[in-house]
């Protein structure tokens, strides 16, 4: 779905049957690419950087004899471009995502022992909160 054709009304089986874009897939970024976003796209969705992407992709094309350039207007061609939300991203939800993209087991594994150490923490709070802590009853006390 491209920019402009968010503004026009869409239709309630179109709403229904249309999937949210994702974050873990592949797409040219018209933006930052020069010719038609790929290799940008390649270095957002690695996480390298844009320059090397391309220096590679250069060394790339005099190493095959330029038969990699099908194989590039191809992939611009059958790529599809990255959605208009994405674009404001912060560079911790993108490197968040970049790490989605390469382990996903290991993103998993990284939030559940994240909202673990949280909770501890808060059984901790609470614990001290709820307990008979005779000096923090004596310093409320004395705020009042």
């Amino acid at each position: 779905m491209d920019r402009y054709d968010m503004d026009r009304p869409r239709s309630r089986e179109e709403r229904l049957t249309e999937q949210p874009a994702s974050r873990t897939r592949f797409y040219r970024d018209k933006r930052r690419g020069k010719v038609m976003g790929i290799c940008a796209g390649i270095a957002d969705y690695t996480g390298f950087d844009v320059g090397l992407v391309r220096i590679c992709f250069i060394a790339t094309v005099f190493m095959s004899g330029g038969s990699i350039l099908p194989v590039y207007f191809i992939a611009g061609f059958l790529t599809p471009k990255r959605p208009y939300g994405f674009e404001a991203d912060n560079a911790d939800e993108k490197k968040f995502w970049q790490g989605v993209r390469a382990s996903p087991a290991r993103a998993a594994g990284d939030i559940r022992s994240r909202f673990r150490d949280i909770d501890r923490r808060l059984a901790e709070i609470e614990g001290f909160v709820t307990s008979e802590n005779r000096s923090l009853a004596r310093e409320i006390d004395q705020l009042r």
